[in-house]
């Protein structure tokens, strides 16, 4: 089992897309209210006092969509200034990213990932459950604006859906030749939207890392990251494709994180709802930063009994929360 020292932030459960993999089409979704939400000073506090003295020195800040927290730049900068974290990230949607880039950056940000499942604008509409005017291109330019800002490493996420986007991991795959870019193809879960992955279904990252061999050779690469990803890379590429294979190859004995929910959830195991805590609760009844290390601590004796290979024993057939409340 590796060493836990990652943390998964979710700031806010509210996104402005409604993509398919992470929300039922037509579902209601009850969000969580303001003031059930952990504060800055909550989230700070827990960080600084609870996360980095127990070993946690790697945080990645999600949503729903992350931009959308009411100052979330001035947060960011705040947790950038912590000495002790080796390594700050978000995962964003893109839709926003472009007027806040340079700022995210300026406050020390640097490394970002960017859901991108499609390069036809009507497949990733269709994917992001837009009916009104394409956002493809708004996301598209966020890209390149991220990228000139100097996030490094730049990362795309694609969540593969078979007959969705599928046939266009090629294309995807073909855009790491020319740019430094880390394009992450992921499987498919059974969180978020059950009946579309019973009708669906899941590709194997083996069937997708073959397919980019028979095209053009794939090496394994010397770029590792913070995460689960076995990352890749075609011969005299710039840069890097990988595979989060969390349904063929689960890699549950060499998972290095925790997700804390926007509402103070910490869980051990994103497709396991076994065993959270609720840290917002005991923060605010006046628990102090010992007692709150201490059950965090015994979490983190569980964590190994806690996973997908064992979610027989702690989860239902369905999930209470999708992928958008939890934060991937």
């Amino acid at each position: 089992m590796n060493s836990v020292d990652y943390l998964r932030i979710s700031l806010i459960d509210r996104c402005n897309f409604r993509c398919q993999y992470c929300m039922p089409e037509g579902a209601e979704l009850e969000h969580i209210l303001r003031q059930q939400l952990l504060t800055d000073r909550e989230l700070l506090t827990l960080i600084q006092e609870v996360f980095i003295p127990i070993g946690f020195t790697r945080f990645r800040l999600t949503g729903g969509e992350p931009l959308l927290r009411p100052g979330v730049v001035k947060l960011v900068q705040a947790i950038a200034s912590f000495p002790q974290i080796q390594d700050l990230s978000m995962t964003t949607n893109g839709f926003l990213l472009a007027a806040m880039a340079q700022d995210l950056y300026n406050a020390g940000l640097r490394r970002i990932n960017i859901s991108f499942d499609s390069l036809n604008p009507k497949t990733f509409d269709l994917m992001t459950g837009n009916r009104g005017r394409s956002r493809w291109q708004q996301v598209w330019e966020s890209i390149q604006v991220a990228h000139q800002v100097g996030f490094d490493p730049l990362k795309l996420n694609v969540v593969v859906i078979p007959g969705v986007n599928d046939r266009e991991v090629l294309d995807l795959a073909a855009l790491t030749l020319t740019r430094r870019w880390h394009v992450r193809f992921i499987e498919f879960m059974p969180i978020g939207n059950a009946q579309l992955f019973s009708n669906r279904g899941w590709t194997p990252s083996g069937e997708l890392r073959q397919s980019i061999r028979s095209s053009w050779g794939l090496i394994k690469s010397q770029v590792y990251g913070a995460g689960p990803a076995d990352v890749f890379q075609i011969p005299g590429a710039k840069g890097t494709v990988g595979f989060i294979s969390q349904m063929s190859e689960c890699f549950c004995d060499r998972c290095n994180r925790m997700r804390l929910s926007a509402d103070g959830w910490l869980r051990p195991c994103l497709l396991n709802e076994s065993n959270q805590i609720d840290l917002k609760t005991s923060l605010r009844l006046g628990a102090s930063p010992a007692e709150l290390r201490e059950q965090v601590r015994q979490l983190l004796t569980l964590k190994p009994e806690i996973n997908f290979q064992q979610k027989e024993s702690g989860t239902s057939s369905r999930y209470t929360r999708t992928m958008s409340q939890i934060g991937g």
